[in-house]
């Protein structure tokens, strides 16, 4: 992706960023600066910025990018939110996997390697971290072993926000709360759930209920550990399974039409220039408007 700064600002005054831009963008429609926000099209002091209540203060320099990329094919399941010669920010649509499997080839990385070849760049895609086929959201992918190394070694190190969105089967009656549990898989890959060491690994799973309705709950979780099944293992946990989740939830609950689970936020310290990266998406318009219609 070429990125190419369009306007420069120096900040006078404190202010929210959403705000700032309104003022400085008062042509574009709202969404039209929201959209740039949450396409990594702002940066602050020189860093890619999404929180619409980012903080600015007197001397921070903001700049408007415009993006072009031309060499992506267009496609239903990938775009690309962030490019550098290090990386990869990417947010994945349900119904691909994030790399092969030994009977599936179609999968993020076969998009970002014929991506990386038709833009004439001498590298590969390589996984830094996996989303379930079903989920959507954020994701990174290096672009060398060497940096795809560097996040696999120090990933706690690095990972300093990493938030999902949950859209849950009924009402939930606390507000917040945390699940730890210990999570082992049987031998047909299926993943249970113990209160007590079960020879699995520890997990804890801190979750904040946003909106609820009669029927579903939309639901903020942050992963304190990230074990395989862990968020849709821990909201059966407590009674509320992720809808259309066809091995740990409610048969036949399946409002969307597809697993109700998107990785909206992820933040992290650049491994090679150690610079502050946050990226985050917007809320799935479906997991929004079950809600609204569930009266």
């Amino acid at each position: 992706m070429t990125l190419t700064v369009q306007k420069t600002w120096t900040i006078e005054r404190k202010s929210l960023l959403l705000e700032f831009l309104f003022e400085k963008l008062s042509d574009w429609s709202k969404s039209k600066v929201k959209s740039a926000l949450s396409h990594q099209l702002i940066r602050v002091n020189g860093s890619p910025v999404s929180q619409f209540n980012f903080e600015l203060r007197p001397g921070m320099k903001v700049e408007l990018l415009r993006g072009s990329n031309q060499a992506m094919r267009p496609n239903p399941y990938v775009s690309i939110h962030y490019e550098d010669q290090w990386l990869l920010v990417i947010n994945k649509q349900p119904g691909i996997l994030s790399m092969q499997s030994d009977h599936h080839s179609f999968c993020v990385k076969t998009l970002l390697d014929d991506y990386l070849k038709r833009s004439r760049q001498t590298c590969t895609a390589h996984v830094v971290h996996r989303l379930d086929r079903e989920t959507s959201g954020l994701m990174v992918f290096a672009k060398s072993t060497k940096v795809q190394q560097m996040f696999t070694n120090h990933w706690h190190e690095l990972v300093t926000d990493r938030r999902y969105l949950a859209l849950v089967s009924g009402m939930m009656t606390e507000e917040k709360g945390t699940v730890s549990s210990w999570l082992k898989d049987d031998k047909f890959y299926f993943t249970y759930s113990s209160p007590t060491d079960n020879g699995g690994k520890y997990a804890v799973t801190h979750f904040r209920t946003l909106q609820k309705s009669e029927r579903y709950s939309l639901v903020e979780l942050q992963l304190e550990t990230g074990r395989k099944n862990q968020i849709r293992v821990h909201l059966q946990d407590i009674g509320h399974p992720v809808v259309g989740d066809y091995k740990y939830g409610v048969e036949g609950d399946d409002p969307i039409g597809r697993l109700g689970l998107h990785a909206f936020r992820l933040n992290f310290t650049h491994p090679i220039t150690g610079k502050p990266m946050n990226f985050e998406t917007g809320y799935p318009t479906t997991f929004l408007e079950v809600l609204s219609t569930d009266v």
